[in-house]
């Protein structure tokens, strides 16, 4: 669906983004995260065909953005992080208008403005957009990027500044977008959402690649996995391993070293003891995040 080879943003001396190479396959959710002035909306927009690239190339469904734009954005919906809207005009008004802007016939339109709405939640009858809550103004912004059905969605930050209820059912609404056979891009800062949402995510800093893959595949590369187990035993004293812990009743081993643990637990078994918990702690995908940008834990 999308590939970007070499790709690069400058700004004068300052370079945005620095030779991102990565490929997005038809029907994924795509996630692009890193700390402010990261280069992430930088890209998203170069995505979008809003900027044009210093260097590198962008293809889509095989199409060459710098080749023919307008092509390209034909089956784009791009929902910027700042996504002003025309707040004196009603809802339904606001979409027909965008709808005319891509040749969508009205009675399409009409149709599938009725479904948007629908779906989105978001009663708007005889409302004007200057009257309605953040949350149902970026739910129209959200209409808007879907009023041509596009194959290909780009969102920066689609929950920023939204409440908890709103920027959940917006995650799932999301979800629901890519079991109708919509590729998804987006950036966000909740690293919670991007973990359950996301097949693969690109981490970016000052510009260039710091990992890609999998939440799973991230943490495995660039974190460790610890195991926890509690048991009791009535004689420990001359077991040989560094680390366990004495709690009342109880002994306490936390560990990467899995062989320690099965060591542990046939001495335990061997001697009438009894394994009370036994479980692996994976880091969170924030932890991981915090680590490589080089922030050490509180």
């Amino acid at each position: 669906m999308i590939e970007v080879d070499g790709l690069k943003k400058e700004y004068g001396e300052f370079v945005a983004v620095n030779q991102l190479s990565f490929r997005v396959e038809k029907g994924e959710i795509f996630g692009i995260i890193g700390p402010n002035g990261a280069g992430k909306t930088t890209t998203l927009k170069m995505l979008s065909g809003l900027l044009h690239p210093t260097a590198g190339n962008i293809r889509i469904n095989g199409i060459d953005i710098a080749v023919d734009p307008v092509r390209v954005k034909s089956i784009i919906g791009f929902l910027p992080e700042e996504s002003p809207l025309y707040e004196g005009m009603y809802v339904e008004d606001y979409l027909l208008f965008f709808s005319e802007l891509y040749n969508v016939e009205r009675y399409i339109a009409r149709k599938r403005i009725h479904s948007l709405l629908n779906d989105l939640s978001l009663n708007a009858a005889g409302k004007r957009i200057g009257d309605l809550s953040k949350g149902m103004r970026r739910k129209v912004a959200i209409a808007r990027s879907l009023i041509n059905d596009p194959e290909l969605l780009i969102y920066d930050e689609p929950g920023s500044g939204l409440d908890p209820m709103t920027s959940r059912f917006i995650t799932e609404y999301i979800k629901s977008l890519r079991k109708r056979g919509k590729t998804i891009v987006f950036s966000a800062h909740n690293l919670y959402q991007m973990e359950k949402l996301c097949d693969r995510i690109l981490i970016i800093k000052d510009g260039r690649q710091v990992t890609l893959g999998s939440a799973s595949q991230i943490r495995k590369e660039h974190s460790n996995v610890f195991y926890r187990l509690e048991f009791m035993v009535d004689d420990f004293k001359d077991f040989c391993i560094e680390g366990v812990k004495k709690l009342d009743d109880r002994f306490l081993f936390v560990t990467t070293d899995m062989d320690a643990v099965n060591e542990i637990t046939r001495y335990v078994v061997a001697n009438g003891g009894r394994i009370i918990e036994m479980h692996t702690q994976e880091p969170v995908l924030e932890e991981v995040f915090l680590k490589l940008m080089g922030v050490e834990p509180s």
